[in-house]
This record gives structure tokens, C-alpha cells and sequence, in this order.
């Protein structure tokens, strides 16, 4: 299906089914599979024929959806996982090991943040935060000789702050270590970061890839384009003894990192979605080139019609030609970049709230990106802890509205806004 578009790989890679076959993906809900000799299943672990033989490692609903994702995103595989975050985990553990080091964009999402600079660095990894728009040479500056990989965001979650890929990609191989992306807020439809050099590319497809909020899961997709036969990555280029002495590069060619995340990490780590989750996945990504859209065309109106209205002060939006990002945005994401915007009211924190509270279409959830418009505010949220000058440092301005525009018509949007904001005073 390689000459499809893309949108129609969104409805017909992944699952072919044959003569008299379900026509929709089954669910397979099944933790095991019988085998008719012991032969057979010794030759699935060697790896010497293909099959299924424990969910935890592989399941052919979860297998589905895996190839639709390399697909969209012109990668040679994927490996589902359970969660955004699982993802992150695994593309990271899969080459790094305590003592070694890692660069990253500090404009990311607060969890992943967190799992870089706490947890990892309880495992021995460091990790050094460059600020995305840095000079070549100041990011230059934090390689190390254990530097294992660059880690970034093409569209980075809440800041919205957008990635050059190009200039990221170009330093990390400079370096000899691979590029791993989050293209979690674009997709494929709006970018596909391997076309600019990006080696390896992480969801969390709880977002925009499942589209309704109703499934937990993330995906690590391999571009198969790095070289790991460098020296730096021995868990890849020696024998693995806990599996047999197999060395990966050897053995398995251009889906070296995506063997050994498998049959290792996953093994080890247990980090596996379920077939039900999956199934619910592949529902979400066989509308997503629609419902992208929707969520940009919608996203932008309501940037416009926020950025002229008395009551708000600020608006950061990609798609806005006033926006610093918009230049990058265009190169990367002509066709639009998301659904999420933030804005502050008048009035600082007390105003905010009020117009929060005032909302009677957008739902107020812990969660972006999904069929439904939802807001949050961050100061007297998930950042209520924190004093006005502290929000600040955080980067989270007390009058910081962040929103996530849905698929409903975008008249409703902005009169659901417009009668909000009229419950603030001037």
C-alpha cells in the first residue's frame, strides 16, 4: 500500500483480511497461542519464523495497528506500548544505560520532563535541557562523549513551541546518536518528522491518534535509517546473553532497535497495551486525517477571533502569522499544526477561573487533544501549588488559559467563549 496517500492508509494498512476473514480488526484477547509441536514455538523464540507466542510480547491486534503507525509515519516497524510515557521509556532504555547522557528540548511536556530529569537520572542517565531555540553551537556545547541521543518535540506540549527538526537531526548525527522525536501533537498528518531527518518518533496516541479519550497507549516507530554498527551502542552491536547471544545488528538488520525493544525491553518491562486498547486505537486512527483537520481549520478561527477581542491579552498559536514559531510551522507543518491553544484574560488568575467556570460547551479535564473542546488552568490546577512568581519561573503565567479545540462547528466554540468572557468583569 506504499502508493496510497495517507489518508487512506488511516482506514486500510495494518489489517488485510483474507477470504471469508472479518472485515473490521477482531480483537484478539488472548494472552497466549497454541502451537501443534515444541519445535515450532522454539523456532518464535529464535526468531526464526514469525508468529505469536505471549501478548506481552506481541499480539496480532496490537501487531495491526503497530504496522498502520510505521505506515503513517514512513517508518519500517513500531512497537505499541501502554502508555505516552511507556513510550518515551522504552525509545530511551532501549539505548542508554547508567552512566551515559542524553540532550534534550526543555520545551516538552512536564511529564516527560520529569522522567528525564528525575527518574532517569535515579537510573544514571543524565540528561542536559537546551533551550529548542538555541544556536547549532550552544546545543553543540552539551554533547558529551556518553551522549547517546538528542530527544525533542516537533510540536511541543503545552509551550506549542515548534521544533527545527532539521537543525536538531543535523547535530545529533554530527554526533553520531540518533534523533527521537515526540510527534504526538502534529501526527503524521500535519508532519512526519522521518522526512526530515528524525530517527526514531514516539506518541502518546491517548491523544489525537485515538481521538475520543477513551484508550491509554503509545507507540515508538523506527525510521531504520541509523547506522548503530558506531561503537556507542553496544547493547545493540554484542551478544545479548539474555537472549540467547543474539546481536542485533547482526541478526536483524535495519530492524535492529525495534527487536531488541521487543524481545528485551518489552519482555523485561512489561510496558504492553492491551488488545482492546488497540482495537479502540485503530477505530481512532482510521478517522484521524478528518478529524486533524477539523481540529486545525477550528483551532485557528478561534485564535483569530481571541486575538481581536478586548478581554484577552495574549495568544500563542502556531498558525498565527504574528507567532514567532509561524516561519517553522510552515516548513514543517504546511497543511496545520494542532488543535491546542493558550491565551491570558484581564485580570490575572481571578479572571481566568471566572471565565473557566463560565464555559458551558468546553469541559474542564486533565487532558487535550480529543474529539471534544476542553480547557484547563493551569494555575489553579495542576500548578495550584505554586505562588504568581513561581508560575512564572514554571513558565505558567497566572492568566494562562490552555485549550484544546475540538471537532464540534466553531460557531458553537466561540459563543460558548463569548458568553464565558462575559461573566468577567472589565
Amino acid at each position: 500500500m506504499s502508493n496510497y496517500h495517507i489518508n487512506t492508509k488511516c482506514i486500510q494498512e495494518g489489517y488485510m483480511p483474507k477470504n471469508g476473514e472479518a472485515r473490521v480488526l477482531p480483537i484478539y484477547q488472548s494472552t497466549t497461542y497454541k502451537y501443534d509441536s515444541s519445535e515450532h514455538v522454539g523456532k518464535l523464540f529464535d526468531l526464526a519464523e514469525s508468529g505469536f507466542f505471549y501478548s506481552r510480547i506481541a499480539n496480532p491486534t496490537v501487531d495491526a495497528v503497530e504496522q498502520k503507525i510505521a505506515a503513517l509515519e514512513g517508518g519500517i516497524g513500531a512497537i505499541c506500548t501502554s502508555s505516552g510515557q511507556a513510550a518515551s521509556t522504552l525509545a530511551v532504555l532501549n539505548i542508554c544505560n547508567a552512566g551515559d547522557h542524553m540532550i534534550s528540548s526543555a520545551a516538552i511536556y512536564g511529564g516527560t520532563s520529569n522522567l528525564f530529569g528525575v527518574t532517569m537520572k535515579k537510573m544514571g542517565i543524565e540528561v542536559t535541557f537546551v533551550n529548542p531555540d538555541a544556536s547549532e553551537m550552544e546545543i553543540q556545547d552539551a554533547f558529551r562523549e556518553n551522549t547517546k541521543l538528542v530527544f525533542t518535540e516537533t510540536l511541543a506540549n503545552p509551550t506549542l513551541v515548534v521544533s527545527d527538526i532539521e537543525k536538531f537531526a543535523t547535530l545529533a548525527h554530527k554526533n553520531g546518536v540518533p534523533l527521537i522525536i515526540d510527534n504526538t501533537f502534529a501526527t503524521p498528518i500535519n508532519c512526519r518528522p522521518i522526512e526530515y531527518g528524525a530517527d526514531i518518533v514516539v506518541h502518546s496516541t491517548s491523544k489525537y491518534m485515538d481521538g475520543h479519550a477513551v484508550a491509554l497507549g503509545g507507540v515508538v516507530v523506527d525510521s531504520g535509517n541509523f547506522n548503530w554498527d558506531k561503537g556507542k551502542f553496544p547493547g545493540l552491536t554484542t551478544p545479548d546473553e539474555s537472549y540467547h547471544g543474539m546481536v542485533y545488528t547482526r541478526d536483524c538488520g535495519k530492524a535492529a532497535y525495534l527487536v531488541k525493544a521487543r524481545v528485551q525491553l518489552m519482555r523485561d518491562l512489561g510496558l504492553t497495551p492491551s488488545p482492546n486498547n488497540a482495537f479502540l486505537l485503530n477505530l481512532g486512527l482510521e478517522t484521524l486525517h478528518l478529524r486533524m483537520e477539523r481540529h486545525c481549520s477550528n483551532a485557528l478561527a478561534v485564535a483569530k477571533w481571541l486575538k481581536i477581542n478586548d478581554k484577552i491579552t495574549w495568544v500563542n498559536y502556531p498558525g498565527l502569522e504574528s507567532n514567532k514559531y509561524y516561519p517553522l510551522s510552515k516548513k514543517y507543518m504546511p497543511n496545520g499544526t494542532c488543535g491546542v491553544i493558550s491565551f491570558g484574560i484581564k485580570g490575572g488568575r481571578e479572571a481566568a477561573v471566572k471565565f473557566m467556570d463560565g464555559l458551558k460547551l468546553a469541559a474542564i479535564v486533565v487532558h487535550v487533544a480529543d474529539a471534544r473542546t476542553s480547557v484547563l488552568h493551569p494555575a489553579s490546577t495542576t500548578h495550584r501549588q505554586l505562588s504568581d512568581a513561581q508560575l512564572v519561573e514554571a513558565g505558567v503565567t497566572p492568566d494562562l488559559i490552555r485549550m484544546s479545540i475540538g471537532i464540534e462547528h466553531v460557531n458553537d466554540i466561540i459563543a460558548d467563549l463569548e458568553q464565558a468572557l462575559a461573566c468577567v468583569p472589565e
